[in-house]
């Protein structure tokens, strides 16, 4: 099968498109799929890098999430069978013609989905579902900043956040990427690269600032964020994409009766799989209703893999970028 493979740490350039074995049986409790569609996560940029907090011995291929068609299921797994279309999460080996991955993190998709949408979904999706559903507890009537809004959890953030009836002020670097936003039901907009967002949120909200903050950016966007955050508020810690981790002065929280809340959505795989289980759902649920609509703005060939994650890494992209993977028979 074709693979795309890490030999050594390095950037997009240093991997190679290549014939390796087959992933064997699968074992007990696993699922092997044949992969049609991989997505592109900033994840996978670091992980080549051996900047990511899991580093594969080499080599190994990148890609976190995967959809495709169940060809064989281990002893004990009763959730899929052969022949069932689905997503999957993978601790690497995505960028592959075959993968195997455990059941638990292998979910049917609505007949209605394609492999590309399935393969962008579960952790843009379910990062946001669950940051903004579980750890912010987000209500009706609520008000929600989303940072990096036109980005892979961005926009996603900016969907669900509309969909359980907040009133949702997305940030985003330029104009373009802010119709990206727009277009996905943004009631406000900021330029963080023309407008403070300090000013433009406390102006938007009348004085009392967001309820909610959405921030995958960090640095200067996280500091911004802290004093615009509304008494009692939830300030989601998603990621650093800005490069700066941002410290916070533990007298803003105390003042302003507010939470700075992290969220590593994967870790949910080990320490709450029926959490993300029931988020699916959810999501699903919201798909089939037309009330999410995945946003998909490059679908390249494996072939293409290395332009793939320079979109990601230039910032040249909005939404997701997914790798199509053509079956071989």
């Amino acid at each position: 099968m074709r693979a795309v493979v890490c030999r050594e740490w390095g950037g997009p350039e240093s991997l190679a498109l290549e014939e390796v074995a087959e992933p064997g049986a699968p074992g007990a409790g696993q699922v092997r799929i044949a992969v049609r569609a991989a997505g592109i996560n900033f994840a996978d940029t670091l992980m080549i890098r051996g900047k990511y907090q899991v580093k594969p011995d080499f080599p190994f291929s990148p890609g976190l999430e995967i959809a495709g068609i169940v060809e064989e299921v281990g002893s004990g797994v009763t959730s899929v069978r052969p022949g069932d279309r689905v997503m999957a999460l993978l601790d690497h080996g995505g960028y592959a013609e075959r993968a195997v991955a455990r059941a638990a993190d292998v979910f049917p998709i609505p007949d209605s989905m394609d492999f590309e949408t399935a393969a962008g979904f579960p952790i843009a999706y379910g990062t946001s579902h669950v940051a903004l559903w579980e750890r912010a507890g987000l209500k009706p009537g609520e008000t929600l900043v989303v940072h990096g809004a036109a980005g892979g959890v961005g926009l996603t953030a900016v969907e669900i956040g509309k969909a359980m009836g907040a009133t949702v002020i997305a940030s985003a670097g330029s104009a373009e990427k802010l119709e990206v936003a727009s277009g996905r039901g943004a009631d406000h907009l900021i330029d963080y690269r023309t407008e403070d967002i300090r000013a433009r949120v406390k102006e938007l909200t009348g004085g009392a600032g967001a309820d909610v903050i959405f921030d995958p950016v960090g640095g200067d966007v996280f500091d911004a964020s802290l004093r615009c955050i509304a008494w009692g508020g939830r300030l989601l810690v998603i990621g650093f994409a800005e490069g700066r981790i941002p410290q916070i002065p533990a007298n803003i929280l105390l003042v302003k009766n507010c939470a700075a809340v992290g969220v590593h959505w994967g870790a949910y795989r080990q320490h709450a799989p029926a959490t993300v289980a029931e988020s699916f759902r959810t999501l699903f649920r919201w798909f089939e209703e037309g009330r999410i609509r995945p946003h998909i703005s490059h679908r390249l060939p494996i072939e293409e893999n290395g332009e793939a994650m320079r979109l990601l890494i230039e910032r040249r992209s909005t939404g997701k970028v997914v790798l199509s993977i053509p079956g071989r028979g």
